[in-house]
């Protein structure tokens, strides 16, 4: 900058010069974040029953990590539970580096009983609410947790600072022990049992039997504003969160943020994440936050609502909370309204780069479907598919079986459609249910760009379902109900500031129409978010190739990777 005559420069002006200029050459340290992960089985209570679950650091929730955009951060996880443990930082990108994704058999394979595995990842150009989780069994049900990623220090909010900030984590509980429930339903070919409960911070609220004491609640200050970071862990239901007496501001989904809207309720599928602002500005008392299920397809749910407290300071405890009115259980007018809502904030700092052309068009239909079992009731088991195949899951990671090139593990002869068209949405087809079963993933060449329409069918039923993409975000271009149709529904395609998310729902008897850049190499799971169809089958993996630079191969295994 050469020489600065300091006499002539009036200090105020010269210190915002130097705060502008802070932004771009002061040099912010990159910390590396170490947190260790006890799985253990630890006794927990809830409506009335008692319970040894499956805990990191015996805590239900898990902890939250803390970290701050460009940190390293380093989890030691050691396994001393009876189940094989893997964990995945769902939403993290993880560049180049699938080996700390956790998606048990598709990354690694899984970390035994008495052993550790460390999972050593990059936060890069990601900051707000992302979450971890067990990828391994129906073990997500206790192990999960947050993940707070704050902005580069001298980055602004692009919504004004709240007063403080609270983590609401949605999940469900059951009474019974959950992997047995599952190894139940799957001897019988028949889903398990739904849960018992859903919670709000691992608590179901006072409306349940023997659960005042396990009720969650939130202290704030009239006039003052705070944001919650709203996480949906919960195994297969889709929710509506709202607070009675309290708008909502969406500023940020699935750690992406949005352009501001107020809404009275939410709805967050499970794998998403949602932050608000809530403006503390009611007559002081006490509101209940309620969690209950959506479900627009004739299936049977667990209905049940969870709550929590929002309390204006200085209310006794003894004033009975006020209920929010939430949306229907059916109600698919708002369900559809409020996604269509959410848009990607697209500002000159956090600008939505939505690929307009595209290299590769992918169509995949999901479907339920009954496969033959000679063991279960019926003698047929309930199952799910992507273009007609159930993924089976192979016996040792795939990433490892890409990277070292170990064959007869997978093919990678996915087809990009369906093997035959038909009218997807129409009268439930009940004839010709069966699947073809295999391991079979789609290779995609680096940084090509991927237009990926996922279209929900009316096999055995129309249900909702929301895919989650490892390994990157996408754009959610379009959306609609019924058949996609390619010669006039991609004319309607918002290309400017759709939303960009790592989960997205595929509505009730529709279509979502996705859009991303392969610039991540490696070996990528998606998988329906809803772990009853992910573990019927649900699921498949994109093989995204190495790319000719330096830096564009997926790195060498780290030397503790979990054998299996």
């Amino acid at each position: 900058m050469g020489m600065v005559n300091r006499e002539n420069i009036p200090l105020v002006p010269f210190f915002y010069f130097f705060c502008m200029l802070g932004f771009v050459f002061i040099p912010t340290e990159a910390a590396v974040k170490k947190y260790q992960f006890n799985i253990q089985v630890t006794n927990v209570s809830r409506l009335c029953h008692a319970k040894p679950i499956v805990t990191v650091n015996g805590m239900f929730p898990g902890p939250t990590i803390y970290v701050r955009e460009g940190d390293r951060v380093l989890v030691n996880v050691t396994n001393s539970a009876q189940y094989n443990m893997s964990i995945h930082w769902h939403g993290l990108k993880q560049y180049r580096n699938g080996w700390a994704d956790g998606p048990a058999y598709i990354t690694q394979c899984p970390i035994k009983t008495g052993n550790s595995y460390v999972y050593d990842f990059n936060v890069t150009g990601q900051r707000g609410t992302l979450w971890w989780h067990a990828h391994i069994f129906w073990l997500r049900a206790t192990v999960y947790g947050a993940i707070v990623i704050m902005p580069k220090q001298g980055t602004p909010l692009p919504f004004p600072q709240p007063e403080r900030e609270e983590t609401i984590l949605l999940g469900e509980w059951w009474n019974n022990d959950v992997e047995e429930l599952v190894n139940q339903g799957n001897k019988l070919g028949l889903p398990p049992n739904m849960s018992d409960a859903h919670t709000i911070n691992g608590k179901p609220g006072p409306l349940f039997p023997c659960s005042d004491k396990h009720t969650f609640a939130m202290e704030v200050e009239q006039g003052k504003t705070y944001l919650l970071r709203i996480i949906n862990a919960a195994l297969n239901d889709e929710l509506f969160f709202a607070i009675a007496g309290h708008n909502l501001i969406v500023v940020e989904v699935d750690a992406v943020y949005t352009k501001p809207f107020t809404t009275q309720a939410i709805l967050i599928a499970p794998g998403q994440t949602t932050n608000v602002l809530v403006q503390a500005s009611q007559v002081p008392s006490r509101y209940f936050m309620a969690a209950r299920p959506f479900m627009d397809a004739p299936l049977s749910i667990d209905n049940k609502t969870a709550t929590s407290i929002l309390q204006y300071k200085g209310i006794p405890n003894t004033v009975l909370p006020i209920l929010p009115q939430l949306p229907a259980p059916n109600d698919t007018n708002f369900a559809l309204s409020y996604n269509a809502k959410i848009r990607s904030l697209n500002s000159p700092q956090f600008p939505a780069n939505v690929p307009i052309k595209v290299d590769r068009h992918l169509f995949y239909t999901i479907g339920l479907g009954i496969n033959p079992c000679p063991t279960c009731l019926n003698g047929t088991q309930l199952t799910a598919s992507l273009n007609n195949i159930t993924f089976v899951m192979p016996q040792i990671g795939l990433l490892q079986a890409h990277y070292f090139n170990i064959k007869g593990v997978f093919r990678t002869d996915f087809p990009d459609r369906p093997p035959t068209p038909f009218n997807y949405t129409g009268a439930p087809l009940t004839a010709n249910l069966g699947t073809t079963l295999g391991t079979r993933l789609s290779k995609i060449a680096f940084n090509s760009t991927v237009e990926l329409v996922l279209q929900d069918t009316n096999l055995l039923s129309v249900e909702s379902h929301p895919f989650h993409l490892h390994g990157y975000n996408f754009f959610v271009v379009g959306t609609g109900v019924g058949n996609f149709n390619p010669s006039k529904d991609p004319a309607k395609f918002n290309l400017v500031d759709p939303p960009e998310r790592n989960t997205v729902g595929v509505p009730t008897g529709g279509w979502t129409a996705i859009r991303f850049r392969a610039d991540n190499p490696g070996v990528w799971f998606m998988h329906c978010h809803l772990e009853l169809h992910t573990s019927w089958g649900l699921k498949t993996a994109f093989v995204v190739e190495n790319g000719k630079g330096a830096d564009q191969s997926v790195l060498p295994p780290p030397k503790d990777l979990p054998l299996c």
